[in-house]
C-alpha cells in the first residue's frame, strides 16, 4: 500500500512540475547560461514549494488552503511584480564569462529562493494539488500520517525528477552555444517572463472591471 502512495505521489509531482511556465523558462535559461547545476537548483526551489503544498493537500490542512485562496488577489499582485522584476533582470543580465566558486554558491542560493518564492505565492498550485489528489482518489490519506508522508515524498521525487531531466537535457547544449547567442537567450527568456507578468496583469484588470 505504501508503494502505491509513493508511485502516485511521483506521478503528481512530475505532472504538476512538467508544464512549461515562468519557472520552466528560468530553468532552461539558467541551464543554458550558467550550467545544469544552476538549472537544477532553480527547479529544486519549485520542488520544495510543491512539497509545502503537497503537505497541505495530503494532510487535509484545509484552513491553510482556504486562506491562500482567499488572499489570491494580493498574492497575484505580488507574483506579478516579482515576475516583472525577474523578467527585466533576466533581459538585462549578461552571461557569466568565467566560473567563480564563491559567486556561484551565492548565485545558487538566489536561484533556489527565486523559484521557491514564485511557486509558494501561487495559490493556484494548491488548487492543482487538490484537484489531482481528488482525481486519483487519494482522499483516504486524511488522518493516515504515514501514507500522507509517503505521498508527499513521492511528490518531491516526481518534481525533482522532472527538473533533473530538464536541466541536464538543456545543459548538454551549453558548451555548444556562443556567448553572443546566450545574450539573446537572456533577452528572449526575459521577454517571455515579462509576458507571463502581463498575462497576470490583464487578468487582474478584467477582475476589477
Amino acid at each position: 500500500m505504501d508503494i502505491y502512495f509513493l508511485i502516485k505521489g511521483i506521478i503528481i509531482g512530475f505532472s504538476i512540475a512538467a508544464p512549461v511556465g515562468p519557472i520552466g523558462i528560468l530553468c532552461i535559461r539558467r541551464s543554458l547560461t550558467k550550467g545544469h547545476l544552476s538549472g537544477f537548483i532553480t527547479g529544486m526551489g519549485a520542488a520544495s514549494a510543491d512539497v509545502v503544498y503537497g503537505v497541505i493537500a495530503a494532510f487535509g490542512l484545509t484552513f491553510i488552503s482556504s486562506f491562500l485562496v482567499e488572499q489570491q488577489l494580493w498574492l497575484k499582485i505580488i507574483g506579478m511584480i516579482f515576475l516583472f522584476y525577474l523578467g527585466i533582470k533576466t533581459f538585462l543580465e549578461r552571461p557569466p564569462e568565467k566560473d567563480d566558486g564563491k559567486a556561484k554558491s551565492n548565485g545558487l542560493f538566489s536561484d533556489f529562493l527565486s523559484t521557491f518564492f514564485l511557486t509558494i505565492i501561487n495559490p493556484m498550485t494548491i488548487l492543482a494539488f487538490a484537484a489531482v489528489f481528488a482525481g486519483l482518489g487519494l482522499g483516504e490519506t486524511s488522518g493516515n500520517y504515514i501514507s500522507a508522508s509517503i505521498l508527499v515524498l513521492g511528490v518531491f521525487i516526481g518534481s525533482a525528477l522532472w527538473w533533473t531531466i530538464l536541466s541536464n537535457g538543456v545543459g548538454i547544449f551549453r558548451k555548444k552555444i556562443k556567448s553572443n547567442i546566450l545574450v539573446w537567450v537572456n533577452r528572449i527568456s526575459g521577454s517571455i517572463i515579462i509576458c507571463f507578468a502581463l498575462i497576470i496583469f490583464t487578468s487582474l484588470i478584467k477582475n476589477l472591471l
